[in-house]
């Protein structure tokens, strides 16, 4: 049984998180956690997940996160382990919320990897459901953070669409417009509750829309063109 954390160690755990994150121009700071945080939240109401667990996989969900920290740091946790220990978190309950935040992320989604929990079914949900127009946002300023341009007219579109680990980790070094194709416009194919599918149908036609209008106006035919056999090809999945 979960014991319940009082509102003075959860503000406690974000102020650490935002000790952390607070500086990271990238899109992964503590304004994305905060909107995780919300966004579980509201999806544990949905779902009848345990809103205790569920607020603590998404505040900690990024602490050691790889591209900030490293792929090492993402295996061990040390961040989250650290905050869950200082705060006196019951193992039973850190060891849920470590395996959630074990098992969260596309680049893990691709090698089949999981949240087995409704729980961590919920905050990976909610992670991934930050796009829509912040998928506009967050993948511009990790464009910036990382000096990669947005768009690069003389990339031609890819020959086929198929993802792989290998492909999704090399297409990082490409303009930021490929990462759409990559991963943001998948995301909602591969939500795991209700209300995250719900909520991410919306903000994939969000995205959708974004790029239709940037392609008209880049005069970027090709990859309009692109986009809408990308699209067709999505929906007979």
């Amino acid at each position: 049984m979960t014991k319940v954390i009082n509102k003075l160690v959860r503000d406690k755990i974000a102020k650490s998180v935002q000790e952390i994150l607070g500086n990271d121009q990238s899109g992964h700071g503590f304004d994305h956690v905060l909107r995780v945080r919300d966004l579980a939240l509201d999806f544990a109401e949905v779902e009848g997940a345990d809103k205790e667990i569920v607020e603590l996989a998404a505040l900690l969900h990024d602490v050691d996160d790889y591209k900030l920290f490293g792929k090492e740091a993402a295996k061990t946790l040390p961040n989250a382990r650290r905050i869950l220990t200082e705060n006196n978190i019951d193992e039973e309950t850190a060891t849920k919320v470590l395996e959630i935040i074990s098992t969260m992320g596309y680049g893990k989604s691709l090698e089949g990897i999981r949240p087995t929990t409704l729980e961590g079914q919920v905050v990976s949900d909610a992670d991934m459901c930050d796009n829509g127009a912040r998928g506009i946002l967050r993948p511009h300023a990790f464009g910036l953070a990382h000096r990669q341009v947005f768009f690069d007219r003389t990339i031609p579109p890819p020959s086929d669409s198929n993802i792989s680990p290998e492909k999704y980790q090399a297409s990082k070094k490409e303009h930021v417009v490929q990462h759409y194709f990559n991963k943001l416009l998948r995301i909602h194919l591969i939500l795991l509750t209700d209300a995250g599918r719900a909520e991410g149908a919306k903000r994939y036609q969000t995205m959708v829309e974004f790029l239709r209008a940037f392609f008209r106006e880049e005069k970027a035919d090709d990859w309009a063109k692109y986009l809408e056999e990308f699209i067709k090809e999505l929906e007979e999945k």
